[in-house]
């Protein structure tokens, strides 16, 4: 997925934002991102600048947002869409979108975020405050344009103005990055380049189907089915168990990356703040399945298992069964069945199951899973034991069933993370969060497209006979986008109201110390 990208030498389409000139064609290379990981290291030598620098900005707390309350009842309020305010902005009037148009046109993103894009909650989120912080305006946002020019180290005092910026650029996409010790515009400005440096980002995992080619066999690559999303589900109750039972966070959500794959946010202060030694530790201590797709036995755990471990199993244990087993049946090719051999300790027994398959061919995973066992108390081998058997048939539930992370996108606050809630360019999916409560029901081949959004919206807006029922009723209200907006509201009060309290807790003295 194209989600990851790491700061560094600026690739051939990353440009100044001076350079983009309104009335001139834009000299980009033909480089298109694909769907992986860019890995990039800082470089003070390269002209890595992305934008000219902005002016300062005298803001006032009311004019965040036109439609901003103080007020408990309204502070997560829908808001209406915002004028951008300057020539260079769209016009106001929302766009209407062409039952025929495509989503990767230019006018259909612009729709998108003109009418659908969450901007306010967004800005919250990530300003863990009403009120105007570093937290958001020292942020770093990386732009993706619709010509592949990458521009970095965007930065913002509102969440206003991002809206105000994005509706000007247009970009296909764009990224989250760390919240830095100073505005990432005045990086150049600054006298020491130890003074500029990532100071806080959540904690974020990534879950991506293409590392499960070797075990899926219903797809690969790019594409997903319903089955291999099982993958998915397995991983994210893994992974949200051991976050919250094991290291006590509560703020976790998880984002469909709009094609084959999910990214957890963690954003609880203690995981925001932590530096890449302790984000590279919990990284580690997640981390069961090692060795690439030629390797050997992958799972090397030792025993008694940690108490994470055997809670994985409990968790795993009925999908092993339904989701691995009779779905993917992993090892009804002879080739396949092999490997499943060499993954069990005793030689007589593999012998025997070896010619128990040969003699039936076309025997199904389940079947021959349960002949293991079934072997195994005929005594056919007198060398085998029985805990090492049980203990590799363990091994062999977790190399099946375990999430596979990509762990370097975790471990450094330097990395830029895809925003939720935009458009993937392969498939047009909106980035949805993902409500765990209602994990199983998830179906991320029937999440909105962004023209499907669109059109709800005028099919919406041509049976509402009255104009002041239109008019009171936002726009994601009036699609399929509106549940997963309102769990991200609930989810970013529910962050809003615990930075309050810690706040409080702080400012009367008696915060815990630890």
């Amino acid at each position: 997925m194209p989600h990851s990208t790491a700061p560094g030498p600026m690739r051939p389409e990353e440009v100044d934002e001076d350079d983009i000139l309104p009335d001139a064609p834009q000299q980009v290379s033909d480089h298109t991102k694909e769907e992986g990981k860019t890995d990039m290291t800082d470089s003070a030598s390269q002209s890595e600048d992305s934008t000219s620098e902005a002016p300062r900005i005298d803001v006032k707390v009311e004019d965040l947002f036109d439609d901003a309350d103080d007020d408990e009842e309204d502070e997560f309020s829908g808001s209406r869409v915002l004028n951008p305010g300057n020539e260079s902005s769209p016009p106001e009037a929302p766009l209407p979108c062409a039952q025929s148009a495509k989503y990767t046109d230019p006018e259909v993103m612009l729709a998108f975020y003109q009418r659908l894009f969450p901007f306010r909650y967004l800005y919250q989120w990530l300003n863990h405050s009403m009120k105007p912080s570093n937290d958001f305006g020292h942020r770093e946002f990386a732009f993706t344009l619709q010509n592949d020019a990458y521009l970095r180290y965007q930065s913002f005092p509102t969440g206003d103005l991002l809206r105000r910026e994005i509706l000007r650029l247009n970009p296909s996409r764009f990224e989250i990055g760390p919240v830095y010790t100073a505005n990432p515009r005045d990086r150049k400005t600054l006298r020491k380049s130890t003074a500029f440096r990532p100071m806080a980002k959540e904690l974020v995992f990534d879950i991506d189907l293409t590392d499960y080619d070797e075990i899926r066999t219903c797809c690969n690559k790019a594409n997903i089915c319903h089955k291999c999303w099982s993958f998915v589900t397995m991983a994210i109750k893994v992974v949200d168990a051991a976050l919250r039972e094991d290291f006590g966070f509560q703020h976790i959500m998880w984002v469909y990356s709009g094609r084959r794959g999910a990214h957890a946010w963690i954003s609880d202060k203690r995981a925001r703040n932590m530096d890449d030694q302790k984000r590279k530790a919990l990284a580690g201590y997640l981390e069961v399945i090692k060795g690439g797709a030629q390797s050997g036995k992958k799972v090397n755990v030792k025993r008694p298992l940690h108490p994470h471990l055997a809670r994985s199993l409990d968790i795993l244990r009925e999908h092993f069964q339904r989701d691995i087993l009779e779905d993917q049946d992993p090892w009804a090719e002879p080739e396949k069945a092999e490997r499943l051999l060499r993954l069990l300790p005793d030689k007589v027994l593999n012998d025997s199951l070896r010619k128990k398959w040969d003699a039936a061919p076309g025997r199904s995973s389940v079947s021959k899973w349960a002949d293991i066992d079934a072997l195994a108390k005929t005594g056919a081998s007198k060398t085998l034991d029985g805990r090492a058997l049980l203990e590799a048939k363990q091994d062999i539930v977790l190399e099946y069933t375990y999430p596979r992370l990509d762990v370097e996108v975790s471990k450094k606050k330097i990395h830029l993370l895809k925003s939720p809630f935009v458009i993937h360019p392969g498939t047009g999916r909106v980035c949805v969060p993902i409500d765990t409560k209602r994990l199983a029901k998830f179906d991320p081949l029937g999440v909105p497209t962004v023209t499907e959004l669109l059109g709800e919206i005028d099919a919406f807006d041509g049976q509402t006979t009255e104009e002041s029922d239109v008019k009171k009723t936002q726009d994601y209200e009036k699609t399929g986008l509106r549940p997963y907006v309102e769990y991200f509201r609930t989810y970013v009060a529910g962050l809003l109201r615990e930075e309050k309290g810690v706040k409080r807790e702080r400012e009367t003295g008696n915060a815990m110390e630890f």
